[in-house]
């Protein structure tokens, strides 16, 4: 999606990776084509700001925000992803240690409609079996350019086992709904798995907590 002059394209400081006031932190990532809204999404939900002057993000970018859940402090870090195939393979090798993803199309836009298989493929092949995943169609402010009917999507969405929703990031259209689905999802397998064979929390506690590049596994530090 989208960048600016202004924003950073590196992991997160040291003083910010050293941040131990939470009690979880999950990796999240934002994939989908170019131009879908991915980048606006995220200063929406992370800042509350909307510009439509954005041009694309080349590599990788991320936000951090801080969410409370049943009573826990969860700190978010959210990485915006470039769509262009160029840097699809700087972008998937990010995939590794995400908890969550939001697999994001235009609803105005059929090809990035048809794209969401590959992505979803892509999540498949690169990240870890219980990533969780919300299909969303974004921009339904533009209600007279739809193209995507909501039906199709819908269909989509069910046969890949995703939750869906439809937003609007110029809107302020369900962007928070979106995350805190996302979260609360993670949250449930989480407590699955502590009932279960932990295995889900077992992998993150073994994970290092770095917020860097993939080599490091950055993830869930619980």
């Amino acid at each position: 999606m989208a960048s600016n002059d202004s924003r950073l394209q590196q992991p997160p400081t040291q003083k910010d990776a050293a941040d131990q006031n939470f009690d979880y932190m999950f990796k999240l990532l934002i994939i989908g084509n170019s131009s879908v809204g991915k980048t606006s999404f995220l200063f929406r939900y992370a800042d509350d700001s909307f510009t439509s002057a954005f041009v694309s993000t080349v590599g990788i970018d991320f936000k951090v925000k801080t969410v409370f859940r049943n009573d826990k402090r969860i700190k978010l870090q959210i990485w915006d992803t470039a769509g262009q195939e160029r840097y699809r393979t700087i972008t998937t090798a990010y995939y590794r240690g995400a908890m969550g993803f939001l697999l994001m199309y235009d609803i105005t836009n059929q090809e990035s409609f048809n794209a969401v298989q590959d992505w979803a493929t892509q999540i498949k092949t690169y990240s870890w079996d219980n990533a969780q995943v919300i299909m969303v169609g974004n921009k339904c402010d533009l209600e007279d350019d739809r193209i995507v009917p909501t039906e199709d999507s819908q269909r989509l969405a069910e046969e890949l086992g995703f939750q869906f929703f439809e937003a609007s990031a110029k809107d302020h259209i369900n962007v928070k709904q979106v995350f805190e689905r996302l979260v609360d999802i993670i949250c449930e397998k989480m407590s699955e798995s502590l009932e279960g064979d932990s295995g889900m929390l077992g992998n993150q506690r073994n994970m290092a907590m770095q917020d860097g590049p993939p080599d490091g596994q950055g993830g869930c530090a619980c």
